[in-house]
């Protein structure tokens, strides 16, 4: 069963994408989690038995990712606080696994200037929109999500660097949607990027037979 798993998760993934309507919105959120539900299975029937701190540090984060999809559907902020959560695990995950490099390291600069000009466009539409409430947990998970986005980098582990980049373009394209400006073809960029992102990261968290 196990090698059919991927299978699952694209082709649930593709439903969920594809198929699934906005109504009935009960429909829609238990639709949405399945492929997550799958990701996790994945990622734990295919790690060692005896597990290893880095291998429940990833599970954790998978877990909260699944948790945080089905709150951001209904409460945002909650959304936001679970997977803000499950970065934190990522990160702690990330940083068991560092391998140094001045060259890995100096990669921090752009993303702190992406983060930046993300995190300065975003406050000023939440502050035009009246929402200045919501301005500091979003340069909060702004801040976390980038330093996942770089411990990532510092494992020198492709699939975890992959997988955390297009979590940030994920993220990017929801809140640019969300708070900025309409993006084209919004929900297939979000989640299509989203899904990939928790399967290529949880794949590279069942390759991960030592501790680092």
């Amino acid at each position: 069963m196990k090698r059919w798993l991927p299978i699952a998760i694209l082709l649930t993934s593709a439903l969920y994408i594809f198929e699934i309507r906005p109504e009935p919105q009960a429909f829609k959120f238990f639709f949405k989690l399945i492929p997550m539900w799958l990701i996790l299975y994945y990622a734990y029937s295919h790690m060692p038995s005896a597990k290893k701190s880095v291998h429940r540090l990833m599970l954790s984060g998978l877990f909260f990712g699944m948790f945080g999809d089905g709150l951001i559907m209904y409460w945002f902020v909650l959304g936001l606080a679970a997977f803000l959560i499950g970065h934190l695990f990522y990160t702690a995950g990330f940083l068991v696994q560092w391998r140094f490099s001045w060259l890995r390291f100096s990669l921090i600069v752009p993303i702190a200037i992406y983060s930046f000009i993300m995190g300065r466009e975003l406050v000023i539409s939440l502050i035009e929109q009246n929402n200045a409430g919501l301005v500091v947990p979003v340069l909060f998970y702004i801040i976390v999500i980038s330093l996942m986005g770089w411990s990532a980098i510092m494992t020198g582990n492709r699939g975890a660097i992959v997988g955390s980049f297009l979590f940030l373009i994920s993220d990017s394209i929801l809140s640019w949607n969300l708070f900025v400006s309409p993006i084209s073809y919004a929900d297939l960029l979000i989640m299509t990027t989203y899904y990939s992102a928790q399967f290529i990261i949880a794949r590279s968290a069942t390759l991960l037979n030592k501790e680092k």
